[in-house]
């Protein structure tokens, strides 16, 4: 082994003496495979090498593969156990790259039935690696006697190639039923874990057996700690689909088991009992209180590990039950001080969650001292929870808006002060009283900013926000500096920002016009577009004009007006390109990832699309349907049919300005017949009228197809909300079962009854969030806009956080600063949400709730269309 060896000057470097490696001269050094006698130690070097470079990436051809894998044959002469052992590996990570390499099948049984143990385990590993469904049976007596075999790494192995194996030959797995149970009761810890691993994979699909097997095995004493959990995790399976069929969870003699296993003598099982409880979707307050209290006893152990493993599962408990943590504040903060990083994060993130409102500000002094010492990926974990935080306790928003500053100021990556970033733009836009401070700190923060796309961002948002604050003047100075110190990209976002204060303060116009001005001059070609662009617009002191081509945010979908552009230029041209079929894009909503511990930097973020993008595209093949114009809404599909029966079908509602198209995707779920000319009749109420039906052509087994409907709304608005009866007709052609072909051409008309469809107001209302929600309601107290207001006493709500989320989910309207969130213990509350009625027809609605016997509500509905606000109103009564 003296090959290994390094010298001194290597070590002292600390490098890899394996990193300057070549795939060629690697290859050609295989050639010493053919030397008689064989050198074991070098080649046993050389296949390191080879082991090393598949390992790190490097990708053989098919015919470079085979060559290595045939001169590797060549060792199975050399009786050296190291070097017999890698050619083993060599094998398992060459075998899907070569060609014919079941050439080795009988040198590889050999071993694998030989007498030398240190052998028959890799053997057999290799040797599953390399044999398909057909050549299984050749071996299969020999692998139900390894699966028995008194040593223990050879069974372990047998068993776990017998896993791997079960993807592709699962019925010859099945056979080894008998050898697996025995393997059940080895006493070995590994042997019992991959027996019980096996049989599971073996009984999964049929439920009587595995539970039978489940049951049996609660009441032995399994030896191996590993099976023990495993046995925990298959028994909360069974139980959370117990519980979805109506039984409780609480009397079912597996829960007993989970429960008994928190005083098992292994702190690995007592730690997945534990965790299994308090995952389990039922589980009581007095189960997750002794589960927590297992926890609590993990924070104070000396093992890293286990003091990780319990303030994790605390912070996933937080997220759901915050008081059944909150026995435990004390211990999580002495973690806080914790040795192990990932431990004080976990500890810091979940008092955050778990806190009162009264030990925000002594949290926040702790963290200050804490964050100073980790990584930025640490760092953006307590941003991540600070930002819940800031959602839940809104009135201490100056607290934290101080401490995100202080985090700003600090070195970081893009990533870590994007995070910050995006805290503090939450809440600007959620809490009018933040807004102030949270513009100030931005605006000092891009003043020595060095990422382009966050200077961007902010500007974006002064530009958004700055000329609705109290004093939109205090703005300007920050943005025309970035015109003055920054590079292209920024200069062109700060000459849009300087546009929109000109567009919504009339006062400042003059002073914007001169700054404008100057911004023509300048060097680069997009700055000097945006500036004429905004100065000629912005110096005809036209208020309608600054309005639609300045002030309003509102966009087409980016991909939509991509193809919808292309196809238009793929057409004759006779006719000019009309924007208004594009869709307006929509705000998603990021997602929110609950693990709070994972950074995964490998995979791309894919950009997210709303509901209306998706369908678009899909739509856009129907005939005729550029003539209804552009897609205000789609809706979530609705199911007009059970799901066991013969015919499933969804409706999707597709919203347009004086359209709806109804969307139905049709299923067939049975074998033995062919559906054709598929088409839903719909019952329509007075005022409708239907304009087009498309059918689908052909239904077969299995498949989802798509039939459409497009129907006129009726002229007066009010009567646009109604229920509409629907019948799925469709011939009927039996056919053969195997092949999906009709036996004969004739068929039989057949009729389907479907349920009822709704179109109700949220259907029509498109949500679109106003982050000044306060300045727009007090603007569209004007001639063009006209109010509409009435009192209701809600008798189907018990409480006011019942009734906002009744109101939101009824209109179909967005939130705004917050207003769906009610504080705890209070009497009265305002709801304030914004939305889009079909047509563009913009809606603004505050709705004044208060509690006593019931609940009671003022609801205020400002609109540009008095038939709109009308009903809204009329719909809530």
């Amino acid at each position: 082994m003296s090959s290994f060896k390094r010298d001194n000057k290597e070590e002292d470097d600390g490098g890899n003496p394996w990193q300057n490696l070549e795939k060629t001269s690697v290859l050609q050094e295989t050639r010493m495979f053919n030397e008689t006698p064989v050198n074991a130690r070098k080649c046993t070097h050389i296949l390191t090498k080879i082991l090393y470079l598949l390992n790190q990436g490097e990708v053989l051809g098919t015919r470079e593969a085979t060559e290595c894998f045939f001169a590797m044959t060549k060792l199975f002469q050399s009786k050296d156990v190291v070097m017999r052992r890698m050619v083993y590996l060599g094998i398992k990570e060459l075998s899907p790259i070569a060609d014919d390499v079941i050439i080795v099948t009988s040198s590889l049984t050999k071993d694998m039935t030989g007498k030398e143990d240190l052998y028959r385990a890799p053997a057999i590993r290799a040797l599953c690696s390399i044999t398909d469904s057909t050549m299984l049976q050749a071996v299969e007596r020999y692998m139900k006697q390894c699966i028995v075999d008194r040593n223990a790494p050879v069974s372990s192995g047998a068993l776990v190639s017998s896993l791997h194996l079960a993807s592709t030959a699962g019925e010859v797995v099945k056979r080894w039923a008998n050898e697996a149970q025995e393997a059940l009761n080895s006493d070995n810890i590994m042997v019992q874990y991959h027996g019980l691993g096996l049989l599971y994979h073996i009984r999964k699909a049929d439920r009587l057996a595995l539970t039978k097997l489940v049951y049996k095995l609660t009441h032995q004493n399994l030896r191996s700690p590993y099976a023990t959990c495993f046995l925990i995790r298959i028994a909360c399976k069974i139980m959370e689909e117990e519980d979805a069929s109506g039984n409780a969870i609480e009397e079912s003699p597996l829960f007993n088991f989970v429960e008994c296993s928190l005083r098992n003598k292994s702190e690995m099982v007592v730690y997945e009992a534990a965790h299994a409880m308090v995952n389990l979707k039922r589980t009581k307050p007095r189960e997750l209180s002794t589960a927590v209290s297992i926890l609590q006893l993990f924070c104070g152990s000396s093992k890293a590990t286990l003091r990780f493993a319990a303030v994790r599962t605390m912070n996933k408990v937080a997220m759901l039950h915050p008081p059944a943590v909150n026995v435990c504040n004390l211990d999580l903060e002495g973690l806080i001080a914790d040795s192990n990083r990932s431990v004080a994060t976990l500890a810091i993130t979940t008092l955050l969650k778990t806190g009162a409102e009264s030990s925000v500000e002594r949290l926040m002094k702790q963290i200050a001292t804490f964050v100073a010492e980790i990584s930025d990926e640490f760092k953006l974990v307590v941003v991540q929870a600070i930002r819940s935080l800031c959602t839940k306790f809104p009135r201490k928003h100056a607290v934290t808006m101080n401490f995100l500053s202080g985090m700003l100021r600090e070195e970081g990556g893009l990533e870590y002060k994007t995070s910050i970033v995006d805290t503090i733009i939450l809440i600007i836009e959620e809490n009018p009283d933040a807004k102030e401070a949270g513009l100030g700190h931005l605006c000092e923060f891009i003043e020595d900013c060095e990422h382009t796309s966050l200077a961007v961002r902010i500007l974006h948002l002064l530009g958004k926000e700055g000329p609705y604050s109290k004093c939109p003047s205090r703005y300007i100075r920050f943005i025309y500096n970035r015109v003055i110190l920054e590079n292209a990209t920024v200069r062109a976002a700060a000459v849009a920002a300087i546009a929109q204060f000109g567009a919504c303060c009339p006062d400042l116009l003059p002073n914007v016009l001169v700054l404008l001005n100057r911004c023509q001059m300048d060097c680069d070609d997009e700055v000097r577009d945006r500036a004429t662009y905004y100065y000629s617009i912005l110096a005809q002191s036209n208020v309608e004009l600054n309005k639609r081509f300045i002030a309003d945010h509102e966009i087409v979908s980016l991909p939509l007006l991509e193809k919808s552009l292309n196809d238009h230029l793929k057409g004759p041209l006779t006719e000019r390109f009309d924007l208004s079929i594009v869709p307006k894009s929509q705000v998603v909503q990021p997602e929110v990832n609950d693990e709070v511990m994972i950074m995964n930097k490998a995979a791309p973020k894919i950009a997210r699309v709303n509901r209306e993008e998706v369908n678009t595209e899909k739509l856009l093949a129907i005939p005729g349907i550029h003539h209804v114009g552009a897609l205000h809404k789609s809706c979530p599909p609705v199911q007009l049919t059970e799901s066991e029966t013969e015919y499933t079908v969804s409706c999707i509602k597709h919203c347009f300005a004086h359209h709806v198209v109804f969307q139905f995707d049709c299923v067939n779920t049975l074998s033995d017949q062919l559906l054709e000319n598929v088409r839903v009749d719909l019952e329509l109420p007075e005022g409708f009228v239907s304009r087009a039906v498309i059918p689908c052509a052909k239904l077969p087994y299995g498949d989802k197809e798509s039939t459409y409907v497009i129907v006129q709304f009726p002229e007066d608005v009010p009567s646009s909300i109604a229920t509409l009866g629907a019948t799925l007709r469709f011939m009927v052609k039996d056919c053969d079962p195997t092949t999906g072909q009709p036996d004969s051409d004739e068929g039989y008309n057949d009729e389907y009854i479907l349920e009822d469809i709704e179109i109700t107001v949220a259907d029509q209302i498109q949500k679109s969030k106003k982050q000044n929600f306060l300045a727009a309601w007090e603007s569209a107290d004007t001639e063009e806009w006209v109010e509409a207001e009435d009192t209701f006493e809600l008798s189907s709500v018990n409480s006011l956080q019942d009734a906002v989320n009744t109101i939101l989910k009824f209109l179909g309207l967005a939130p705004a600063n917050l207003s769906e969130n009610v504080p705890d213990g209070a009497h009265t509350h305002t709801l304030l949400c914004s939305g889009t009625f079909r047509g563009g027809v913009e809606v603004l609605v505050r709705s004044k709730l208060a509690v006593a016997d019931g609940v009671t509500m003022q609801l205020t509905v400002r609109s540009t269309d008095m038939d709109v606000a009308e009903l809204i109103t009329s719909a809530v009564g």
